[in-house]
């Protein structure tokens, strides 16, 4: 694995190589929402590009893995990299809000996350619908993408991004509305953490650190 942060403008550049997969994800938190994705999974590249535009972080995520035997070590390995990238472009945590909060609506369904860019990783995801466990998405033609694996895309990420990462669903019932409602409360919430807050100067906490 290499990695390159620039502190100056909060970017990371992270790849990560093993015998399942090769990804590569570039990151800048002060972005305008860019994305540019291509995992070899159509509906994760359109939650992947939807964390980005919502977050407003310019995202490019390159990934090849062995999705010919399905797609979960692509998924996971794209959901760790992520998380790599956003604690390395995040650097000191210097000045930024470190919380944050959204709530997204999706037609019948309703979503919440709850974020704290506090150094300890953390997930809760609840509220999922039993039957997700079984639902899968796309594949048509193409790798479709199972509902199954979105809890531990968002524990990867979270233990990864070093935050405390809070997911659920209050109610829905589309599989595809529910997933993209989660990708997206958690992006604006991302998004709310780690932007710049004009009251703060130094690291927001009682300890100095995070």
């Amino acid at each position: 694995m290499s990695d390159r942060i620039n502190t100056n403008d909060r970017t990371a550049r992270v790849e990560r190589t093993t015998r399942e997969s090769s990804i590569t994800v570039e990151l800048n938190l002060d972005g305008t929402g860019r994305t540019e994705i291509a995992t070899g999974i159509p509906f994760y590249d359109h939650m992947l590009t939807a964390l980005g535009q919502h977050g407003s972080f310019d995202l490019t995520v390159q990934a090849q893995g062995d999705i010919e035997i399905e797609a979960h070590h692509t998924v996971e390995d794209t959901a760790i990299v992520l998380g790599q990238a956003f604690n390395q472009a995040l650097g000191d945590k210097r000045g930024i809000r470190r919380f944050g909060d959204c709530f997204i609506p999706m037609d019948e369904t309703l979503a919440h996350a709850s974020v704290d860019v506090s150094g300890r990783p953390y997930c809760v995801f609840t509220g999922e619908p039993e039957y997700m466990v079984h639902s899968v998405i796309g594949g048509y033609p193409g790798v479709p993408y199972s509902t199954v694996i979105n809890r531990h895309v968002f524990e990867s990420f979270a233990f990864h991004a070093r935050i405390a990462l809070h997911v659920r669903v209050l109610y829905g019932r589309d599989p595809h509305h529910i997933t993209e409602a989660e990708f997206k409360a958690v992006a604006r919430a991302l998004r709310e953490a780690a932007e710049p807050d004009p009251r703060v100067s130094g690291i927001p906490s009682t300890k100095g650190a995070l």
